[in-house]
């Protein structure tokens, strides 16, 4: 197996390992508010938030921005709590472009800050070697892959629960983001960076 397909592989897998099912509940977190029709701008904001990860995680790995653990273990959590709160307060504002402009900038913010969470793990994978540019990129279309499944099942998800539950999208949303800002909050106080 070549080099770029292996690390394809490990980074597909770890989105979708459910042990680290953080960065599946951010994800969850973006598709909430969106039908199955909107799926190119979750897309755009799913692709914004990989380039994000993608900028901290070889900055990470090549040691030139300092990670500190503990807080990043704490931040990753406020990110998804603070994407849940979005959904729910902003909502009303509909999917303008400066809304949407707002939500891709955020993104790619919160994708800053869930890079530096994988940059250890990345940077073990790695171990000695120099040249990360084919590691990275392979690690982070898996991620990216990884992240289009979970986006698929929750806008799957949606379309049942609209068309066929005859769910409100307001009342889906408001479901979703407090289940997940729920599970946002239990990590937050699992994390010992206080």
């Amino acid at each position: 197996m070549s080099e770029f397909w292996t690390y394809l592989l490990l980074g597909f897998e770890h989105i979708s390992d459910i042990k680290a099912y953080d960065h599946i509940l951010f994800v969850v977190a973006l598709c909430a508010i969106y039908r199955l029709a909107q799926w190119r701008s979750v897309l755009v904001l799913v692709t914004a938030f990989t380039i994000g990860h993608s900028l901290t995680l070889a900055l990470a790995a090549l040691q030139i921005i300092p990670i500190n653990s503990e807080l990043i273990e704490f931040l990753i959590p406020v990110t998804i709590l603070a994407t849940c709160l979005y959904n729910v307060t902003a909502y009303a504002a509909d999917f303008d472009t400066k809304s949407l402009r707002v939500k891709y900038i955020l993104a790619a913010f919160f994708g800053l800050i869930h890079g530096m969470g994988f940059s250890n793990y990345f940077s073990m994978l790695l171990g000695k070697s120099q040249n990360i540019v084919k590691p990275l990129l392979a690690f982070n279309i898996g991620i990216e892959l990884g992240q289009l499944i979970i986006v698929l099942l929750c806008l799957g998800a949606a379309y049942l629960a609209f068309n066929l539950l005859k769910i409100k999208q307001r009342e889906w949303n408001l479901f979703i983001s407090g289940a997940v800002a729920g599970m946002a909050l239990m990590l937050i106080f699992e994390t010992k960076f206080w």
